[in-house]
């Protein structure tokens, strides 16, 4: 059985970011035209929602198949067993940092950054654990004209062993290299064609045809303004609900306010390509 793309709804969260689909059940294959239709609606809303939902994790790693290869993440510890693409997200009184705890797009330090993300929770604490996403597109068109020309011609640099290296408990790390990668400041999304900022908080570290001063301001301006609230949404998680991004478009932050309580899931990444910028 598969599921038809007639079969479900799209509903705006707020006017710049994310969308709940509704009327699906994402146990089952998709169909193709389902397929096609999410996969522009993931594109244009940069963020999907879906409540409700019963998956298992290779129900999960089928989901994620739909849209693309699945990445292996360079450094997360705690896979689920046998399934090496699921990563385990786990926190309870015992964690001493979460993934995400700032803005970030994931893994943007890999060569061919992740096209997007699929994170499925099974339990959330009983406050809090909310999720923010902030849209890129509208981040960079607010900017004025002559600061998008600039932006549009130079590269940074995104770097995994200032996040990665001693950051997750059981992670073995003697010989490990982690990515680093430079992209465009300012990438074209390879499905809408539209400009978007791609710099990030956890993994750009310096903008390279300026001088550290140049570029630390310059970055430190641009994190600011990506982390405005007219760019966001913010999705309350509960047990079946699951959140697909568009890491090319969007950006995260994980809040961590539940402590000591739990927050137990699943999530798959999908493979991306190299970000590039062309001149419309």
């Amino acid at each position: 059985m598969t599921t038809l793309a007639e079969d479900f709804e799209l509903h705006k969260l707020t006017p710049q970011c994310g969308a709940e689909v509704r009327g699906l059940d994402l146990s089952v294959p998709l169909a193709p035209e389902t397929v096609e239709r999410l996969r522009l609606a993931h594109a244009e809303h940069c963020v999907l929602f879906f409540r409700d939902q019963t998956l298992t994790p290779p129900q999960l790693k089928q989901l994620g198949q739909h849209f693309g290869e699945l990445h292996l993440h360079p450094a997360w510890p705690r896979l689920v067993a046998g399934h090496p693409e699921v990563m385990e997200i786990y926190a309870d009184e015992n964690t001493k940092r979460i993934a995400g705890e700032d803005w970030h797009s994931d893994v943007s330090c890999d060569p061919e950054p992740p096209l997007g993300t699929m994170l499925y929770l099974l339990e959330v604490p009983p406050l809090g654990g909310d999720t923010l996403f902030a849209n890129m597109y509208a981040a960079f068109e607010a900017l004025s004209t002559p600061l998008q020309k600039l932006l549009a011609g130079l590269t940074a640099l995104h770097d995994g062993e200032q996040t990665y290296r001693g950051r997750y408990e059981g992670m073995e790390e003697e010989g490990k290299v982690y990515p680093r990668s430079e992209h465009p400041v300012v990438r074209t999304h390879p499905v809408t064609g539209r400009p978007l900022l791609f710099v990030n908080r956890i993994f750009t570290t310096r903008i390279l045809e300026l001088s550290q001063t140049e570029s630390t301001a310059l970055l430190q301006m641009l994190f600011r303004h990506i982390e405005q609230p007219q760019f966001q949404c913010r999705f309350q998680w509960q047990p079946g609900s699951l959140a697909f991004w568009d890491n090319r478009c969007t950006q995260h932050h994980a809040l961590w306010d539940y402590y000591p309580h739990r927050r137990v899931g699943h999530r798959v990444t999908i493979r991306g390509d190299a970000p590039f910028f062309r001149q419309n």
